[in-house]
């Protein structure tokens, strides 16, 4: 991982140094995360609540023209949420809390107006990520107190999500710019390998997620 985030840092370096149209920051996102729970009627099946989180990361934007940009870069997210459903199969409670992270690229564009007031812009972003689980835990625990399995194997390792969201963005010097922005994640892949292996037939996870992105460009 130390190796991914050092090889994407210096390439969006050597790009900022050939291109004045790059522009590289930080950002620190706040969240809201929830699982989409869906299974025959049966089960019972459902989401109960949703998981406050953060994460953050590198944010890159390439300048394509001088309001569109490509965004991207390398971010860490917290999500999860809790589940319920009927133990009426080898499954002995009937309740999980699950937290999950994963390292994922966006892969974006972004739209900027023109100054609505003085060095202040609005932005609209629009695109996907991909990411990869990196940590797990149910109930609090990395391992799954019913078998004592780890508890990334109950996931499948792959997301993806489709993204949007919009916030302002505020000049402060020469090449420095905050911004503050809402984002929304919406999940397109089903994550979960472990109800479907304990009788839940046709029972997916998918993730949600609404962000605050708060961050500084130099």
């Amino acid at each position: 991982m130390k190796k991914i985030l050092i090889a994407l840092f210096l390439l969006s370096a050597s790009l900022g140094t050939a291109s004045a149209q790059v522009e590289i920051g930080i950002k620190l996102s706040p969240s809201i995360a929830y699982l989409r729970a869906d299974a025959p009627s049966q089960y019972n099946f459902q989401s109960e609540k949703s998981k406050v989180g953060i994460g953050g990361g590198l944010v890159v934007d390439y300048f394509f023209g001088q309001n569109y940009a490509f965004g991207t870069g390398l971010q860490l997210t917290s999500k999860g949420g809790t589940v319920s459903y009927d133990a009426n199969t080898t499954i002995q409670d009937n309740e999980q809390k699950i937290s999950l992270q994963y390292l994922e690229i966006p892969l974006t564009v972004k739209l900027f107006t023109n100054d609505i007031t003085t060095d202040t812009k609005l932005y609209f972003q629009l695109g996907g990520k991909i990411g990869g689980l990196v940590a797990a835990r149910i109930d609090g625990e990395k391992f799954y107190q019913f078998g004592g399995e780890k508890a990334t194997k109950h996931f499948i390792i792959p997301d993806a999500a489709l993204l949007g969201g919009l916030g302002a963005e505020y000049q402060v010097g020469q090449s420095t710019k905050v911004f503050a922005g809402l984002s929304y994640h919406h999940g397109l892949a089903n994550v979960d390998r472990y109800f479907k292996k304990n009788g839940f037939n046709g029972a997916t996870l998918k993730n949600g997620e609404v962000a605050l992105d708060l961050g500084i460009k130099f």
